[in-house]
């Protein structure tokens, strides 16, 4: 008895190796791509991965039952027009008991909206309509960025639109699959709510003589009502899509949008909605590019402290709040310091650190409170959680990652 329980775990075991061959990395698996020329195509150097799938194809992020697999999701460079086709060496058959393939063409056609070409032919014969694609909406900026490799300056221009453009609700709808991929935990918005507004970026480029636009990237805006007659914008999306990432594309998109609505008089102040940690860094580089030259921030005024001056001037000619502002604020100052100065950068830590104990004090008042409410035996318990030592410690850590934060924005400054 024993020995045919062995033969049968040594059984499942090999069917286990067997059936390990057929999980495919779907970040692997998923192929993107651009595309200007059709040659393109074929061509290894234009294809980008996606950086999440977990929203497809859930948190293993993995497609069971191919060998080979192969996702391709093929974008003409300006209107998206779309070719997807799923390609592999081998898949599981009818030889693996009561074990069937991921339906991963469905989930992809879930994702992606109709009128998707399955075959290369078709996607060329739409890359010769590009020449008709226009952008949507209104130009509100226009800007270079120096191309190593093309060795010249290349042109973008940047575009807010809304669901009346004709043909932009359908694009619209081709541009937000990529939120899928590179946005940890994207969802559509209802693009019914006039209250979206939607940022365009797009690069001008020749092809046989004729000027065409690629997409680069896109930001949606809800504008939030704030009593009694103002309103609030809220940067909801924004990406930049892979091949032009790291061009200073968002920092460009940012300050556009953020300079547009401050000449909205309407306008209270500008927020982001959960910003990732990257968004932050970004909002910090271009706040502290349009405040730098504002009087309330002039070295002598950094040196005195964060005062309402800065707040209300902030406000009043940039649209920003109080919290953005005191950011602000602090990557001035840390400019303004010679933090190999003992005195002056012990004078800085303190000030900063005044912001980020905060939240210790809280814990502070909360144990007075717990002292006067709890027996001994729980307030032991309590005090065994909020362990100042670990409170001074913690404070310290954080400090030491804001400037380190600080120090790159005050770097990115230097060479704007």
């Amino acid at each position: 008895m024993l020995l045919g329980k062995s033969f049968e775990m040594a059984g499942l075991s090999a069917m286990e190796k067997k059936l390990a061959e057929y999980k495919c990395d779907t970040n692997d698996a998923i192929k993107l791509k651009l595309v200007r020329f059709p040659e393109d195509i074929d061509d290894e150097g234009t294809t980008f991965h996606p950086e999440y799938t977990h929203q497809t194809f859930g948190d293993d992020e993995v497609a069971f039952g191919y060998k080979g697999l192969q996702m391709l999701l093929y974008y003409s460079a300006g209107n998206l027009s779309t070719l997807f086709r799923v390609q592999y060496s081998s898949r599981v058959n009818e030889k693996f008991d009561a074990v069937q393939a991921d339906d991963v063409e469905s989930k992809i056609r879930e994702l992606i909206p109709s009128g998707f070409c399955c075959n290369s032919d078709d996607f060329i014969s739409l890359l010769d309509k590009e020449v008709n694609f226009k952008p949507f909406g209104t130009i509100i900026h226009t800007y270079t960025v120096h191309n190593e490799e093309a060795g010249e300056d290349l042109t973008y221009q940047i575009y807010k639109a809304d669901m009346t453009c004709p043909g932009f609700r359908e694009y619209h709808e081709r541009l937000q699959t990529f939120l899928m991929w590179f946005i940890e935990n994207a969802s559509y918005i209802d693009v019914d709510d006039e209250r979206w507004d939607y940022f365009l970026v797009f690069e001008k480029y020749n092809k046989d003589g004729a000027t065409l636009f690629a997409t680069v990237g896109y930001m949606t805006v809800y504008n939030y009502y704030v009593y009694p007659d103002k309103t609030r914008p809220r940067v909801s999306q924004m990406l930049v899509l892979p091949p032009f990432q790291g061009e200073g594309h968002g920092a460009h998109l940012l300050e556009t949008v953020h300079r547009y609505y401050v000449s909205c008089p309407k306008i209270l102040d500008i927020t982001a909605e959960d910003p990732s940690e990257s968004f932050v860094r970004l909002r910090d580089f271009v706040l502290v590019k349009l405040c730098q030259n504002l009087p309330c921030f002039s070295p002598e005024k950094l040196f005195e402290g964060f005062s309402q001056e800065m707040i209300t001037e902030a406000q009043q000619k940039l649209k920003i709040n109080k919290q953005h502002a005191r950011r602000v604020y602090e990557v001035l100052r840390l400019r303004a310091t010679d933090m190999s100065d003992s005195e002056k950068s012990r004078a800085y830590r303190l000030e900063i650190k005044k912001r980020l104990v905060g939240p210790y004090k809280k814990n502070q008042r909360e144990m007075a409170k717990m002292r006067k409410c709890l027996k001994p035996e729980e307030l032991t318990n309590q005090m065994n959680q909020i362990d100042l030592n670990t409170q001074h410690e913690q404070l310290e850590e954080s400090y030491q990652q804001l400037v380190a934060e600080y120090r790159r924005t005050v770097e990115r400054l230097a060479q704007a």
